[in-house]
């Protein structure tokens, strides 16, 4: 995958988001942010998440929606069951993906992060294509942000425990940091660097 000069990965969907604004003129990607999301709860392929997302959801459609009317928020990256990849924010922009958050003592990590949301619940296992398609994803961001690093992926959960669960029990952390050192080795042994 390729990263172009507009901060947007070539091989996504682009799907405007109202919900960015400028990064503060000290912050770059730092951190990549796993989240989860179906709409209604454990439903996918409904279109609802990329609604909220762009700004469009009707909170009158379903019951569950009531809470999220005038929610302004969305993942730089949206990741569906079948390995389908949107882009709503361009990567140079701060998303509202995180919310109230800390990392490593440093507090709004919107503004140093890029938020990542798969199509799931935290009540059950992700796809093989979800993985194969977030793997590519974040060696093309790791290699693109010199910032950014294998260490540096963490869940929401992880940066506001108090709130967020996701992604989750069943999401495979150990497979996730296994693929990616691995791919990022031979990438670096391709490039003749030899050293990640």
């Amino acid at each position: 995958m390729r990263i172009d000069a507009r901060h947007r990965l070539r091989e996504a969907e682009w799907q405007d988001s109202p919900h960015f604004d400028d990064r503060p003129s000290w912050a770059q990607p730092e951190l990549l942010v796993l989240h989860c999301v179906s709409l209604p709860q454990g439903q996918y392929g409904t279109g609802f998440p990329q609604a909220l997302f762009r700004g469009e959801l009707d909170p009158g459609v379903h019951p569950d929606f009531a809470d999220l009317a005038g929610l302004e928020v969305a993942p730089h990256i949206f990741i569906d069951r079948a390995g389908g990849l949107l882009q709503f924010v361009a990567f140079d922009k701060r998303a509202w993906h995180a919310g109230q958050s800390v990392w490593s003592a440093r507090n709004g990590c919107n503004a140093y992060s890029i938020g990542i949301e798969l199509e799931g619940s935290v009540e059950g296992p992700y796809t093989a294509e979800q993985y194969a398609v977030l793997l590519a994803v974040c060696v093309a961001l790791i290699q693109h942000y010199p910032a950014l690093s294998p260490d540096a992926i963490v869940g929401h959960s992880d940066i506001a425990p108090a709130r967020k669960t996701d992604p989750g029990p069943y999401f495979d952390w150990q497979g996730v940091q296994r693929s990616l050192h691995r791919q990022l080795a031979k990438t670096c042994s391709a490039d003749g660097n030899g050293t990640l």
